[in-house]
């Protein structure tokens, strides 16, 4: 699935897509947001990206399983400018899950399906010894923000 946004005389159109075609067009009223997160995390945004990161005063709400749920919730205690490893990560939800192991490939997964990146920071999980690995926006763009976070 892919979008873009299109500005048109009636306000800006969402455009969706995938493999097969057009799969949407939806209108979203500019002048009201429906939702006060929306604003919030965009204030949030502004902040991090000025370098002055806030803890999210907000409700999340991702969607997914109940196990990529505790991944992202072990995600939001990384601090900011540290990073843990995808071994890391699952050492520690093999203790919290009373397992003896976790595989590190299904935690990678968990990862992966972050829907809110940047702020569940799946930017901040790395490879083994440092090596950065995997990330949906790309590479360029993890590495972009570890450096904004002065971990790089």
């Amino acid at each position: 699935m892919d979008y873009c946004e299109y500005a048109s005389p009636v306000g800006t159109l969402y455009l969706t897509a995938d493999e097969g075609g057009l799969t949407g067009i939806w209108m979203h009223p500019e002048e009201t947001e429906a939702f006060p997160v929306l604003s919030q995390a965009k204030v949030w945004l502004d902040s991090y990206f000025s370098g002055n990161p806030q803890q999210p005063d907000f409700p999340l709400n991702p969607h997914g399983t109940a196990f990529q749920k505790q991944v992202w919730d072990m995600l939001l205690t990384i601090p900011y400018g540290q990073v843990r490893t995808y071994g890391d990560i699952a050492r520690e939800m093999a203790v919290r899950t009373g397992k003896q192991k976790m595989s590190a490939q299904a935690v990678g997964q968990a990862v992966g399906a972050n829907p809110i990146s940047i702020l569940i920071p799946c930017h901040r999980v790395v490879g083994t010894n440092g090596k950065l690995t995997g990330y949906a926006g790309g590479l360029d763009k993890k590495e972009w923000l570890l450096r904004h976070e002065g971990w790089l």
